[in-house]
């Protein structure tokens, strides 16, 4: 029976509300331990309290976002049987398995989550080192099984369909048998050590703009940009695989990225522009890049919209801008950390230049909006199939009215918890530093 489709705009409203709002936590859960951990290893290595204290008022931020992660995950659980019933109950049987070692990984992280924030000055300190590994491995699985899922989701396998109904499912091999899979975690990986390390590094760039320039705040700066400088060049190498992937399973996505109306040999790249229903005028032309870029080959065939119908194209000017907001950030932010890692290995120290600190700042909400258009790029490019090429979204949508009701109240739960969070994390920030007067003669100053 046909779904009014003002439910189905209601109901990709609501899913993305949510995604927006819990993806940026999914990056802390992913990078965050591991920066603290890293931070207490370090402490102990070299008696540094500078890193000891670092470590300690670091984990009782992770654990506020883990706990906010908590609520809005569990929102989005309930969305996926809510908003597309169909699409779970027919395909449950094949991704099912995600979900269910997602939990797992919850329940672990929550179990190790407490005992290391609880337990300083309460265990040994190796011992409480140890209860924070559970606490990364935890966090980068959780992520792992999730993305499984939507990797299946863009390239599904693993079942056969007969007559409507799903049958032989294999689960393993529909999630991590999967090619396309791997591409996106690695992808995601990365994302979430860049979100995590540029937002760690800007309350921190804004202080020494403030002119608060401490060991402390030097230090906090150096592991955040070190975090997010490492990983945001290497992103780009992710992305040209990204893209390679995208061009062999899902061509179409990759004609809307671009706008390439018709299937072409050695195809242009637009910088800006706007798609008009043929073509991408306005936009600067880079003659046979995209060719270069997907396929490796500046003479590489590239097929273009037409080569399906319109019922089957993505909405190209939202993806396009997505896609190019997100190549735009990335290129800077990993432009900046190359700036960053230069001037820490040449000249051992942090960059001097007021504008550097600027740039910080600017890039930890920047970050953010990258991450963002990401995903808008791989769930929006995928389009008008939920399941690809295999069951529309259409098909999948809830026929229950009400969505504006749910999504105005989810408005107001997320406003207060994004209240609660900055009113915790404005509580942490102003609890006195525990650090010596003078710092022992071992450490060495890292400005």
């Amino acid at each position: 029976m046909p779904v009014d489709p003002d439910y189905l705009w209601q109901a990709r409203q609501l899913q993305a509300l949510s995604f927006a709002v819990h993806i940026p936590l999914v990056c802390f859960g992913i990078a965050f331990p591991s920066m603290v951990l890293f931070c207490e290893w370090r402490s102990l290595r070299t008696g540094d309290p500078v890193l000891a204290t670092l470590a300690r008022r670091w984990s009782k931020v992770m654990l506020a976002l883990f706990a906010v992660g908590v609520v809005t995950g569990t929102i989005l659980s309930f969305e996926l049987g809510l908003l597309w019933p169909e699409f779970m109950a027919r395909f449950g049987a094949v991704f099912g398995l995600g979900f269910t070692l997602e939990g797992f990984s919850f329940f672990t992280e929550a179990i190790f989550i407490g005992i290391y924030v609880y337990g300083w000055d309460r265990l040994p300190p190796r011992l409480h080192l140890l209860c924070g590994v559970p606490v990364v491995v935890a966090g980068v699985t959780g992520s792992l099984f999730v993305i499984a899922v939507n990797g299946w989701m863009n390239h599904p396998t693993g079942f056969t369909m007969r007559d409507g109904v799903v049958v032989d499912a294999d689960p393993w091999a529909a999630l991590f048998g999967n090619t396309y899979f791997w591409h996106e975690f690695v992808h995601m990986y990365f994302a979430g050590y860049i979100v995590a390390g540029f937002a760690v590094a800007t309350p921190y760039a804004w202080a020494v703009l403030r002119g608060r320039r401490g060991r402390y705040e030097r230090t906090a700066l150096t592991v955040a940009m070190s975090t997010a400088a490492v990983a945001a060049p290497l992103q780009v190498i992710v992305g040209d695989w990204a893209a390679r992937e995208v061009a062999k399973h899902q061509p179409v996505k990759l004609a809307a990225l671009e706008g390439l109306g018709r299937t072409t040999r050695g195809a242009p790249e637009h910088l800006g522009g706007w798609f008009n229903g043929h073509e991408v005028v306005y936009g600067i032309e880079i003659p046979r890049l995209l060719s270069l870029l997907a396929l490796h080959n500046p003479n590489g065939t590239v097929i273009g919209l037409s080569a399906v119908g319109a019922d089957d194209i993505p909405p190209v000017n939202v993806v396009r801008f997505a896609f190019q907001t997100m190549v735009g950030i990335g290129t800077l932010l990993a432009l900046l950390g190359l700036l960053f890692l230069y001037v820490r290995l040449r000249h051992r120290r942090l960059p001097r230049s007021r504008w550097f600190y600027r740039a910080a700042v600017a890039a930890g909400p920047l970050s953010v909006v990258a991450l963002i258009a990401g995903w808008v790029t791989t769930e929006v490019g995928r389009q008008p199939w939920v399941v690809y090429e295999v069951m529309r979204t259409t098909e999948a949508v809830t026929g229950a009215s009400g969505i504006p009701v749910g999504y105005g109240t989810l408005v107001v739960v997320y406003l207060g918890l994004a209240a609660a969070v900055g009113w915790l994390l404005r509580r942490f920030s102003r609890i006195p530093l525990d650090l010596p007067t003078e710092l022992p003669a071992e450490v060495p100053d890292d400005g």
